[in-house]
């Protein structure tokens, strides 16, 4: 993959393709990652004395929707770059010639999504260079990630490159044993990841509702927890591949409704009485997968194990994030609600890799192409 070492840059206006897919409240910004990772890469280039052309995503408006706007995100760039001014340009005909500009959001455009390439042309002409730090939308073939790149001289950006580099490097030559914590909702969502790290992981976590096909499958009641059907034959198939790799709740906390103030009780167990339904992992597991956690050589982390964002069921992914948090192992955080929850117990800053691309990171993850990868080697 060529990187910013390939490209000659100054004294050229880049066409730097970033993440600037934050969320918003009423037009504020109420997590500023993804701006603050792109940083090494803007100031990287503003170095070598590049000119830089911005493009980042927001959202998925059906039109020029102005609540998302990328205007809070050139106000909140300027201010992480000390005041330096940072212009958005309204639409691709009014792209003024300054040093540091930022495209309005690439999806106001109607042919982003579809790669047109007409739509790649006309970005192509406004630059001379390409380079892609959106590890976010890697996994997206779209204009501005995948289509302007075969038009100019590319490369990634060391966000993109770091990503890749540390994702790969856990797959390829992870120090062993290699743990994998996985959980989330749906076992659909995830089950190409398991059945990557059947393959290479010494030991594997599963937690979260997607627990529940899997003790569905083994002939446990779930009550009314959350079980989608069409996860309970991918689960029979990970239990069938996985012996004794594979590690599931032992216990588990259940509530009478998926809110804060429901009656809570703990099972020893994970059969789930009719009338509750499962929402976090028990005491006895968390201590479990902690343990498992601290004698790891890599750890990559995907997936809460149980509603975090309700405090009564939180404990379960606490312990986890601050087994990750403290473990001695190289530590990977695949992003999405693995990261809110770092973030929520104030550990983010405690893993070697937070990833910013939650789908892209779970794709490469599983050996899927990621097209914004590829075309920079190719």
């Amino acid at each position: 993959m060529r990187t910013l070492d390939d490209l000659d840059v100054e004294g050229k206006r880049v066409f730097l393709r970033v993440d600037f897919n934050v969320p918003l409240d009423d037009g504020r910004i109420t997590d500023d990652a993804r701006i603050r990772a792109a940083l090494p890469t803007i100031e990287a280039l503003r170095e070598r004395g590049a000119k830089l052309l911005l493009a980042a995503h927001l959202g998925r408006p059906k039109d020029r929707e102005p609540e998302l706007s990328l205007r809070p995100t050139a106000e909140r760039l300027s201010e992480l770059l000390d005041g330096a001014d940072v212009t958005l340009a309204d639409d691709l005909d009014h792209v003024p010639d300054g040093d540091l500009v930022m495209l309005e959001n690439v999806r106001y455009e109607k042919g982003e999504t579809k790669n047109d390439p007409e739509l790649a042309k006309r970005y192509a002409a406004l630059a001379d260079v390409y380079v892609n730090d959106a590890f976010g939308a890697a996994h997206r073939a779209h204009a501005s990630t995948e289509g302007i790149a075969h038009l100019l001289p590319s490369a990634a950006g060391k966000l993109l490159q770091r990503e890749v580099e540390t994702l790969t490097g856990i797959l390829e030559e992870p120090k062993r044993p290699l743990v994998a914590i996985v959980g989330g909702a749906k076992v659909t969502d995830k089950i190409g990841v398991l059945e990557a790290f059947l393959e290479r992981a010494d030991t594997i976590l599963v937690g979260g509702a997607m627990c529940f096909p899997f003790f569905s499958a083994q002939g446990h009641d779930v009550g009314d927890s959350l079980c989608e059907a069409e996860g309970i034959d991918p689960a029979k198939r990970v239990l069938d591949a996985g012996g004794d790799k594979l590690k599931l709740p032992d216990d588990l906390v259940a509530g009478r409704a998926f809110k804060a103030d429901t009656e809570r009780r703990e099972i020893d167990g994970v059969d789930v009485p009719d009338g509750w339904m499962g929402l976090d992992v028990g005491a006895k597991t968390a201590n479990a997968y902690a343990g498992v956690i601290e004698g790891a050589g890599t750890i990559f982390w995907n997936g809460p194990m149980g509603a975090f964002e309700l405090e009564p069921f939180a404990a379960g992914t606490r312990a986890v994030a601050e087994a990750v948090a403290q473990a001695d192992g190289t530590t990977v955080v695949g992003g999405g609600d693995s990261a809110a929850a770092l973030a929520k117990f104030g550990l983010d800053d405690k893993v070697d890799h937070l990833s910013t691309g939650g789908g892209a990171s779970l794709e490469l993850i599983e050996g899927k192409r990621l097209p914004g990868v590829e075309v920079l080697s190719s």
